[in-house]
């Protein structure tokens, strides 16, 4: 079983941040049970994607299709999340089901229930399942806003146009402000745009920037075919998982061309900026680093303004509206 990895190819004042945004992040057995709703919570910066799993795999089983082995880290939970997003005054986060549980949303639904307010949800189902919109609607009553699509291979995606169970998701979506997000390599951008077409008012979120320079290289062609998709006013992009691309080190700068050509295509609100913890907290790589490209390295390009809307609003709309 390839692993994702391969799939994808402080100061005083930091510490006082963190005591704050963790009182704003109290579970729910916590006496001050109004702190998730707090200003503490609302203005803080929100990381658009994370994952999360537990070591516990009795009471959380992962899917036959993996080894325990195949969690790495073997653990990361929310409260190992927010050491590191708490220091940098990320209060809100988007979880994204895990590839470990499959189709079993159940630990990412039950830690969303754990700490309200903090978290959203993109959840993954059976397109293929009886009664798809059933399982759509189920979800979203207990906080889900989007819906994660395996996009890698051109040919899977151009097959969505004549599959049943994903025009069901892409018609509810549309109909019920639920978005699609794919996770896609370049080549199924066009694909994707047949779909956008077709159902022009599904929400869509591209997942780290469709993989470009995942190679290294930021090719112009695939750019040029990803700022294509902002003709479609509901598409949104991320800006994320800058390990993995381009030179795949801090400071990230390099990306910096890609971050703005897409601010100056899709305009900053419809681009949002997220980690992809835990990959991007091991192998060298930091959190802080991470929001650091977008709040503080391109200044001479981003506005605050750009900035709010990329590092809170864009997802605040999207997952938390």
């Amino acid at each position: 079983m390839p692993t994702r990895r391969k799939f994808l190819t402080t100061s005083s004042g930091a510490v006082l941040a963190s005591s704050l945004l963790a009182s704003a992040c109290k579970p729910t057995n916590s006496t001050d049970k109004e702190s998730t709703s707090s200003a503490k919570l609302t203005k803080g910066w929100i990381d658009a994607h994370s994952h999360i799993w537990t070591p516990d795999t009795d009471a959380y089983p992962i899917n036959s299709a993996y080894k325990k082995e195949n969690m790495k880290p073997a653990s990361f939970t929310p409260e190992e999340l927010f050491s590191h997003c708490h220091p940098v005054g990320v209060t809100r986060i988007v979880l994204i089901q895990m590839s470990f549980y499959k189709y079993d949303n159940s630990y990412m639904l039950d830690m969303m229930k754990k700490y309200p307010g903090v978290f959203s949800g993109v959840a993954v189902i059976d397109e293929n399942a009886s009664d798809v919109e059933g399982t759509m609607l189920t979800l979203k009553q207990q906080g889900v806003r989007g819906f994660r699509l395996r996009a890698g291979k051109k040919e899977a995606v151009e097959a969505w146009v004549k599959s049943p169970g994903m025009r069901a998701m892409w018609k509810y979506g549309a109909d019920n402000g639920l978005a699609m997000c794919p996770l896609s390599n370049p080549g199924a951008l066009p694909a994707i745009a047949a779909m956008c077409k077709e159902f022009p008012k599904t929400p869509v979120v591209i997942d780290h920037f469709s993989r470009i320079g995942a190679s290294g290289t930021i090719e112009k062609s695939d750019l040029d075919q990803l700022c294509q998709l902002a003709d479609f006013e509901n598409t949104h992009v991320k800006a994320s998982a800058f390990y993995a691309f381009g030179k795949k080190a801090a400071p990230y700068t390099d990306l910096g061309p890609m971050v703005i050509r897409l601010r100056d295509t899709y305009g900053a609100h419809r681009i949002m900026w997220a980690s992809d913890c835990p990959y991007q907290v091991v192998r060298g790589h930091n959190y802080a680093n991470a929001i650091a490209l977008i709040r503080d390295r391109l200044n001479d390009s981003l506005s605050e303004e750009d900035k709010n809307w990329i590092l809170r609003d864009t997802a605040k709309k999207v997952f938390f509206a």
